[in-house]
């Protein structure tokens, strides 16, 4: 992959083919690093609209990082914006892509009056908890339907409007 492409952000549907390579490879990545019942993998009409959205990153023709939130508005706590199937290909690694797509599903959940972005990752992947906690991510309780699991971390990071 050429270092010179910038790379574009852009709402993907997660059933299009190239998304579901970019997902395949995730899951078989989380399936060698922990048992069935520590992954989440959510379903892709989880993350479409109304209450959903996946967004692609490509560099070129090439797709390489894709990212979804669900919106979720439990009634015995605040609304959230729960962040999944973040995952950049391992080509594209270390080029900022994971970022880009954090902040613009962010902005997903800030532009439809949501101010609480949570997840879920494990914690043989470093590399996640590294950019979730320079993000400004502080680790939480299990949320939603998750139970306490020793493989798993969780996180969560109140969202501030954009400066006018």
């Amino acid at each position: 992959m050429s270092s010179h492409l910038t790379p574009r952000l852009a709402p993907l549907d997660p059933g299009h083919p190239d998304a579901r390579v970019l997902i395949a490879q995730s899951e078989a990545l989380a399936s060698s690093l922990y048992p069935a019942e520590s992954n989440h993998f959510e379903p892709p009409d989880g993350l479409r609209a109304p209450l959903g959205a996946f967004w692609g990153c490509w560099l070129g023709d090439t797709l390489v990082g894709c990212g979804g939130v669900k919106h979720l508005a439990p009634a015995d706590g605040p609304s959230y914006g729960e962040i999944k199937r973040l995952f950049v290909s391992e080509s594209a690694r270390g080029r900022g892509v994971a970022k880009m797509l954090m902040v613009r599903l962010e902005g997903e959940l800030l532009a439809r009056g949501v101010r609480l972005a949570r997840l879920e990752t494990g914690i043989l992947q470093p590399e996640a908890i590294g950019l979730y906690k320079r993000l400004g991510y502080r680790e939480c309780q299990p949320f939603g339907d998750y139970v306490v699991d020793p493989l798993s971390v969780f996180f969560e990071r109140v969202l501030q409007p954009p400066a006018p």
